[in-house]
């Protein structure tokens, strides 16, 4: 939706200029230009490259804080640092080994954590402690204490949404 937003005054604008460049042929599209239409084209350009000027870049700012992964319009600081510090942790420690769509992350060594059913923030702090599965692919206690938390409070809230 938001490449919609995005790109649909672009295509618009340039169908306006193969408007007015194909009505009268090219050589009545250089005569209005070069001659009357001189002040007039150079205003509306002017005004078309303000107004995306400040439309794009307020679509972007105002869609920022909905991205996925991101932590939204939250109010309560706390919890938005916790998701702040989990998702900065996961990204230093845990996006190499492991897929979140939520952080661009495409692991090749440990599970997909989108696509894992039930994951709440306790089944996360416990593969945390024991190294995933236990298998051995994963070291134990890679993170601890406040670090766990945190990552495991971030993949619970963002994982397969």
């Amino acid at each position: 939706m938001e490449v919609l937003i995005v790109l649909v005054p672009f295509v618009v604008a340039g169908l306006a200029v193969m408007f007015v460049a194909f009505a009268g042929g090219a050589s009545a599209a250089r005569e209005a230009y070069m001659t009357r239409g001189r002040r007039g084209f150079t205003i509306s350009i002017l005004l078309l490259y303000l107004g995306l000027g400040i439309a794009v870049p307020a679509v972007v700012i105002a869609g920022r804080g909905q991205t996925v992964g991101g932590t939204g319009n939250l109010r309560s600081e706390e919890v938005s640092g916790k998701l702040e510090d989990g998702k900065m942790l996961f990204i230093q420690t845990c996006k190499s080994c492991h897929t979140l769509q939520a952080v661009n992350a495409h692991g090749v060594t440990g599970p997909n954590l989108d696509e894992l059913g039930g994951l709440d923030k306790q089944r996360v702090l416990h593969a945390i402690k024991i190294g995933g599965t236990g298998d051995g692919r994963m070291p134990p206690e890679l993170l601890t204490g406040a670090d766990a938390d945190a990552v495991a409070t971030y993949v619970e809230s963002v994982a397969g949404r």
